[in-house]
């Protein structure tokens, strides 16, 4: 399992270094206005279709059944069960995606006058919806590969759309002065090239493995395929639960202040480094690895393999908390900071990772603690928690937006999303408690707890390093952006040092006193 995770965990490190270098390209050529925030509303639709259709509920859903036919029917039927699964959803998605373009070019003809926001968005929308159809067949392709143990295929298929997104954004630069909502069509433009790119290459990594991905109407009445609808309908419950909660968040954003949906997303972007790298590269791995061991009655080693990746996770998880809240201005400050995007930007974002880089943990431990019920067919105790969630941040979000100051409002936002994600992790624990014993959840202690004291100590370290560390730039005459960019990596490495000397240091001295 931890062999799997290094490998899903090192290709999808390329793909978030390559997104970095996207957001940081983004932020210079297109800045945090409102177009920036139209664009985050268009592009959060198919990115719930991918959710939902892709690698959420549906990859859920089919992946158990798809290794349970494979223990007992054999790979034919296995075959048989992913081509009629993926033809019902490229055909649903399908009608949906047309019945949406009609919809929009219909809206844009009738509702008129619109404002240039409001334009924007249908525009951006109607372009991206195609996208859906792309992303979600490549998202099903990752889910068989997974499935079937072949993870390094399935974590190279995200930087696609980096690479085509950063050539976009590329290209704007031998432009000239083109307004930025041009530049932004053509962002989703690339967007929707590279959706295309991606399923093609999926779609051929599935064929060299033996499942040629076909159309068929074949199967699709089967048992096994009805389980897999079955149970992806309620897993959407609780998915659609969770997009819905965060399109009230854009909602609530676009109210707080015009700006605050793509500071938001900002933010958010930042958190998937460590949470990409890390919580993906486990939930991708764990979700194949507990069905596996489920299928075979083996609890006790879905148990250890539960503890090792939650150890493991909160191992990076914990340190890039602390680092991320006490580091929140610089880091944004050299990833995003230039051009279009200010200094105020900078402020603005940077308390919005602040509040997020709080439930790092809790974000991580959410992708090891859903799996464990999806992988015993149990959808319905993800979808109950998603359901409590969501209600509980749809009154705090209303909270932070009509009690908190405007340039405070969207780390409100974020605020309520770091309580919320704490609160679901104690439920699934407590579910997972109830319906299979004890987890054994005691054995982290000790390991978690030398974690939190060492990460403690480099909090201390960074608090107290960050302010002789800018004036000794400012007296040295360090430029920007190179000052900044020095400053951060000198933290980074003290912050690291300190992390590791004192956890080994505490550990020698506990194994001591032993």
């Amino acid at each position: 399992m931890l062999r799997n995770t290094a490998v899903v965990g090192a290709m999808t490190a390329l793909s978030r270094v390559l997104g970095l270098v996207r957001e940081m390209m983004q932020s210079r050529f297109i800045g945090a206005g409102w177009e920036q925030s139209a664009f985050t509303l268009a592009f959060a639709i198919p990115n719930m279709a991918r959710k939902l259709f892709g690698e959420g509920a549906l990859t859920a859903a089919f992946v158990p059944v798809f290794k349970g036919a494979v223990a007992t029917d054999g790979i034919e039927d296995a075959r048989r069960l992913a081509r009629a699964v993926m033809s019902m959803m490229l055909l649903m998605l399908g009608a949906v995606v047309a019945l949406g373009i009609c919809g929009i070019t219909a809206a844009l003809d009738v509702l008129e006058p619109l404002s240039p926001r409001a334009v924007l968005i249908l525009q951006l929308t109607r372009l991206l919806l195609p996208y859906m159809i792309f992303i979600c067949g490549a998202a099903f392709g990752m889910g068989v590969l997974n499935a079937m143990g072949r993870f390094a295929a399935a974590s190279v298929m995200p930087c696609l759309l980096n690479v085509f997104w950063i050539g976009a954004l590329a290209s704007l630069a031998f432009c000239g002065d083109i307004d930025v909502a041009a530049r932004v069509r053509r962002v989703a433009t690339a967007i929707l090239v590279a959706g295309a790119a991606q399923m093609a290459f999926m779609f051929a990594c599935m064929k060299r493995r033996g499942v040629a991905p076909r159309f068929t109407f074949h199967g699709w009445g089967d048992a096994k395929t009805r389980l897999v609808w079955k149970n992806t309908a309620v897993a959407a419950m609780g998915a659609g639960a969770v997009q819905v909660n965060c399109m009230l968040d854009q909602f609530l954003g676009q109210l707080a202040s015009p700006w605050a949906a793509g500071v938001i997303g900002y933010a958010d972007r930042l958190m998937d480094l460590p949470l990409g790298v890390i919580g993906v590269a486990f939930g991708t791995v764990l979700l194949p690895t507990f069905s596996g061991h489920f299928a075979r009655g083996d609890l006790a080693s879905a148990r250890r393999a539960l503890l090792a990746s939650a150890e493991k996770m909160l191992f990076v998880m914990v340190p890039a908390a602390v680092g991320l809240g006490i580091l929140a201005p610089e880091v944004t400050r050299v990833i995003y900071e230039g051009r279009a995007f200010d200094a105020v930007a900078t402020a603005r974002v940077a308390r919005a990772v602040a509040c997020y880089a709080i439930g790092l943990g809790f974000f991580g431990l959410q992708k090891s603690l859903v799996p464990w019920f999806q992988a015993q067919g149990d959808m319905k105790t993800p979808l109950a928690v998603s359901v409590k969630a969501v209600c509980l941040n749809a009154v705090l979000n209303v909270l932070a937006v009509a009690l908190l100051p405007v340039e405070w409002k969207h780390a409100g936002l974020a605020a309520s999303t770091v309580v919320c994600a704490g609160w679901s992790c104690l439920l699934l624990v407590l579910a997972a408690h109830r319906r299979n014993g004890s987890l054994g959840l005691a054995t982290l202690v000790r390991p978690v707890g030398l974690t939190c004291i060492a990460a403690a100590a480099m909090g201390a370290m960074l608090a107290v390093a960050r302010g002789p560390l800018a004036e000794f730039a400012a007296i040295r005459g360090w430029n920007a952006p190179w000052s900044g960019i020095l400053q951060l990596a000198m933290l980074v490495v003290l912050g690291a040092g300190a992390y590791f000397g004192v956890r080994l240091a505490v550990g020698r001295m506990r194994r001591f006193m032993v």
